[in-house]
């Protein structure tokens, strides 16, 4: 089975706002998050993927997950890396 980590931005009154997670399902989760129905976090915004990265194990995910969401300098380099696009 293949687990993401995944980073979603929402560009809201100019001030951009985003999330980071895992999942095993991609699109249905970035389904979820969309639709209300995702994380309390994410409920009332629209979301766009602008990051994500594969993973064999649970673990692994999670792991790569909690760095993501605690590294303000990683989270910056992935956001910076979209704008420029």
């Amino acid at each position: 089975m293949t687990f993401y980590v995944y980073m979603l931005i929402n560009n809201q009154n100019n001030k951009i706002i985003s999330y980071v997670g895992w999942t095993n399902n991609l699109k249905q989760r970035i389904l979820k998050h969309n639709s209300g129905t995702g994380a309390k976090f994410t409920r009332g915004r629209k979301w766009k993927l602008i990051y994500y990265s594969t993973f064999n194990t649970k673990r692994e995910a999670m792991r790569a997950e909690y760095k993501l969401k605690n590294d303000k300098n990683k989270r910056q380099s992935v956001l910076r890396n979209f704008l420029k696009k």
